[in-house]
């Protein structure tokens, strides 16, 4: 995992020696995993999930939801900061990516169809992500 201010894997060669096949088919050429064969799908104890490419701050279980789609899905960051977007042109039309902000690694895409209060679902592959239960 990376600390903020920690410089994160720069090449291809960093990246694929740091990452999972899965984590980097995804985080770097914006693959998709199987709908529900995440193990995060059901994760639902207090934690948060972070970037399983370099460990930022991404979501948290409280604003985690079913969306019945077969990823895990947020209908908001745990910081507005950790993600950003961008338009996806792609195969099923424009979508919008979900990005981490910090090392570019592909998570998924935003829809407008999620619940209150923000109406949003960020659907994301398990496999950007990294879950750490908050300790007690």
């Amino acid at each position: 995992m990376v600390n903020k201010g920690e410089r994160v894997p720069a090449t291809e060669t960093e990246w694929r020696e740091t990452l999972t096949d899965d984590q980097y088919e995804i985080l770097r050429e914006a693959g998709t995993e199987r709908p529900f064969s995440s193990a995060l799908l059901d994760v639902d104890e207090d934690g948060t999930f972070r970037c399983a490419g370099c460990g930022t701050v991404l979501f948290s279980t409280d604003e985690k939801f079913d969306s019945g789609t077969g990823w895990p899905s947020f209908w908001e960051p745990a910081d507005e900061a950790s993600v950003a977007t961008e338009p996806d042109h792609g195969l099923l039309g424009t979508r919008t990516e979900v990005l981490c902000a910090t090392c570019d690694g592909h998570l998924g895409h935003v829809f407008e169809d999620g619940p209150d209060p923000t109406g949003l679902r960020y659907c994301i592959n398990g496999d950007a992500l990294t879950f750490e239960p908050t300790e007690e």
